[in-house]
């Protein structure tokens, strides 16, 4: 009897203006081949974020695995990370 425990990005999905990265990992647990049990975990990606000075600073991908890094470079393109810098900006809190 051996059982194994293995991790794929079931879904992967682009959703919204600024095309959000959401990724739904499986951890798959199989005893002599056959799977057994099957539970999620999802995250979710923005393109980046503005620091104190408004400066777009983009998401760090490193640790993502490499199908959720090639989806989110192609679906993050300057024009995308423009509009979203934009946005963050018009949205920030008042200072007080």
């Amino acid at each position: 009897m051996a059982l194994t425990e293995r991790f794929e990005n079931d879904k992967i999905e682009v959703v919204g203006t600024y095309k959000a990265v959401q990724v739904r990992r499986a951890e798959v647990i199989e005893k002599d081949g056959v799977e057994v049990a099957r539970s999620f975990h999802r995250h979710a990606l923005s393109c980046g974020s503005i620091d104190e000075s408004d400066n777009f600073v983009d998401t760090d991908i490193s640790g993502e695995d490499a199908d959720v890094k090639a989806v989110c470079n192609a679906v993050w393109t300057t024009t995308v990370k423009n509009a979203y810098k934009a946005f963050l900006i018009a949205n920030k809190p008042a200072a007080e």
